[in-house]
């Protein structure tokens, strides 16, 4: 009689059970947004610009020195450095020009000091094909070597430093040719 009366206990609650789970699974059949899923999926992209290329076209060219004469080139005539730079048009970049203290004798031998002015730089952005055509009011005219804008841009038709300077022979300056380089560093600054 104990297993009989168990067993009648039992049944209504297993029935119970069975009808809850019916019914929970009707629902989630029937009502789809509650077990449906969506998904989207989005994509990264970067575009590497080119390379920036930087050459130097004309050298500083302070002819012939005479001793203890200090003689000047000035950044827009056909004597001054020259640096023609292309890469992507209207991108910002950071240019930084390294200029020696002195020049040296070629068979190393003697020294002369060469001086930069702070308007010894010109930054063109318009594409002059010179530094004697370069327009009034364009790009950045005799400006700073050891400091030069930092809102440079790369123009459509490329950007060209000019650099001008002097140098001072004292009075018994050995005489020979003199060397000492110039290096121009450009990098795209993120602008």
């Amino acid at each position: 009689m104990n297993s009989k009366s168990t067993t009648h206990r039992s049944t209504p609650w297993c029935r119970q059970v069975m009808i809850l789970l019916v019914t929970v699974g009707l629902v989630c059949l029937l009502s789809g947004s509650a077990v449906a899923q969506d998904v989207a999926v989005a994509t990264a992209t970067a575009t590497v610009l080119g390379t920036i290329s930087v050459s130097a076209t004309a050298n500083l060219d302070f002819g012939q020195v005479l001793q203890g004469v200090e003689t000047a080139t000035a950044n827009n005539t056909a004597n001054a450095a020259v640096f023609d730079i292309s890469g992507e048009t209207d991108k910002g970049i950071n240019l930084v020009l390294i200029l020696p203290e002195y020049l040296t004798k070629t068979d190393g031998s003697s020294r002369m000091d060469i001086i930069f002015s702070a308007t010894d730089a010109s930054v063109d952005t318009t594409g002059a094909s010179s530094p004697t055509t370069m327009a009034a009011g364009k790009g950045w005219q005799n400006t700073n070597p050891y400091s030069l804008p930092a809102a440079a841009i790369i123009g459509s038709g490329g950007t060209s430093i000019y650099l001008g300077g002097s140098v001072r022979p004292s009075a018994n300056q050995p005489a020979g040719t003199y060397e000492g380089d110039i290096v121009l560093t450009v990098a795209y600054n993120g602008s």
